[in-house]
């Protein structure tokens, strides 16, 4: 008789978890996907399985992208020769988009890593197995669309109704059980600020005022013109919340009588002093020195063009208008279009844990509290010149291709901003 020779399978187990709550347990999500995932390798022991001690935890990462440190670590053993069996717990703890998936499987074949859920058992040696992976990981993707769209759901209807959803606390409030409540002292200032506007109609008066009597604002900041208008066209001080552009009547209890807040309207409206002059950094184009061409390497300098009485914004690449030949294949790009894609782009990364986690190493914040300044009701509320100054705080460089932008962003650029943001 001739013995046979088991040859000997190294798996890695990889675990995931959404967020980080429960993670400070002794026993959490992490290690029950890791448990689950030993006794199954232990069960493969005949077939020369074994278990890697290395654990490939992410606690608090998206399956969205592949932003995520032990998945880079474990892809990184895997090109190695480290690793010959990847073991998980479902399929969408490896990954909840379709895009990401394809390129994974693609690697693992380069790679000659087998791929196992220890909870649903598919063969991608036939192709209904790959079928059916396919079908599992579009399910997940749809999962992960869902639930994003039943939190901005939530959001949008709980601002209508005009309930407390988070982010900057007004001046003149604190917030208790996720309320409102009138902070009394506070609120004689708000009082102060609108009845002293009708007197004198003197913003910058008013702020001198208020830093000679030693009142500092919400983050302990000195007082200028611009906190003064922003307390004087904040519907919250008569009990209503702005949603996007409309008004609903909020659960707050209000600080200013409505005859002055309608007396301070009208001042505004006659005089027009309270101009966001953020606004106009519209037409000052944010990617300005930011936006480069991908294939000249030049940079996209801001220009327009008049029609039928009309200014249209585009950025034009300056090498391609140097040479005689229109060859560059980018040449000119509209301005809305490029923006608005940039603007996207740093709303997902500002929601993305991965990011969030990477924000907070670069400038030494709390995780939390990065997520509870770029809440749903952050975006909401932020001017599309206060939008313009984030993009040009956070973005390193942005470099437009015929069919694709790269985005550069600077991790440690997210400190200066809330600073900046909050003092307004």
């Amino acid at each position: 008789m001739r013995a046979t020779s088991i040859i000997k399978k190294r798996c890695a187990i990889y675990a995931r978890k959404s967020v980080e709550d429960g993670l400070e347990q002794e026993f959490n999500s992490l290690d029950a996907q890791r448990e689950a995932g030993e006794a199954y390798i232990l069960s493969q022991k005949a077939n020369g399985w074994i278990c890697l001690p290395e654990r490939y935890d992410d606690g608090g990462y998206s399956g969205g992208n592949m932003k995520r440190p032990a998945l880079q670590k474990l892809l990184n053993d895997c090109e190695n020769g480290l690793v010959d069996i990847i073991v998980v717990y479902k399929i969408d703890r490896l990954s909840r988009s379709i895009c990401d998936f394809a390129d994974l499987t693609k690697k693992f074949d380069e790679w000659g890593v087998q791929f196992v859920a220890v909870t649903q058992e598919i063969n991608t040696a036939t192709s209904a197995g790959r079928m059916m992976l396919n079908i599992l990981i579009t399910f997940a993707q749809y999962e992960r669309e869902v639930i994003t769209e039943r939190v901005r759901d939530k959001m949008s209807a709980s601002r209508k109704k005009g309930l407390w959803v988070g982010g900057c606390v007004p001046f003149g409030y604190t917030v208790c059980n996720k309320k409102l409540i009138v902070n009394q002292e506070e609120a004689k200032t708000v009082q102060r600020i609108f009845q002293r506007f009708v007197e004198i109609q003197s913003p910058k008066l008013i702020a001198h005022e208020l830093n000679l009597d030693g009142i500092k604002t919400k983050q302990g900041k000195s007082w200028c013109n611009q906190h003064i208008y922003r307390i004087l066209n904040n519907h919250t001080y008569i009990g209503e919340v702005k949603y996007k552009d409309t008004i609903c009547e909020g659960e707050q209890e209000g600080i200013v009588d409505l005859e002055i807040w309608n007396r301070t309207r009208a001042i505004l409206a006659e005089n027009n002093p309270c101009q966001d002059h953020s606004s106009n950094m519209e037409t000052l184009a944010p990617l300005k020195g930011i936006l480069r061409c991908g294939h000249c390497g030049g940079a996209m300098m801001p220009t327009y063009a008049r029609k039928g009485g009309r200014k249209y914004f585009y950025y034009l690449c300056s090498k391609g208008t140097k040479t005689s030949e229109q060859n560059c294949p980018v040449h000119q790009i509209p301005a809305g279009d490029v923006e608005e894609l940039v603007r996207t782009q740093i709303r997902k990364l500002l929601s993305e844990p991965g990011m969030i986690a990477r924000f907070a190493e670069k400038s030494n914040l709390q995780l939390q509290e990065i997520r509870d300044f770029f809440q749903e009701s952050f975006w909401s509320e932020i001017t599309p010149g206060e939008e313009n100054r984030l993009i040009r705080i956070l973005v390193e460089k942005a470099v437009v291709w015929e069919d694709r932008l790269e985005i550069e962003i600077k991790t440690s650029g997210i400190r200066p901003l809330m600073e900046k943001l909050k003092n307004d």
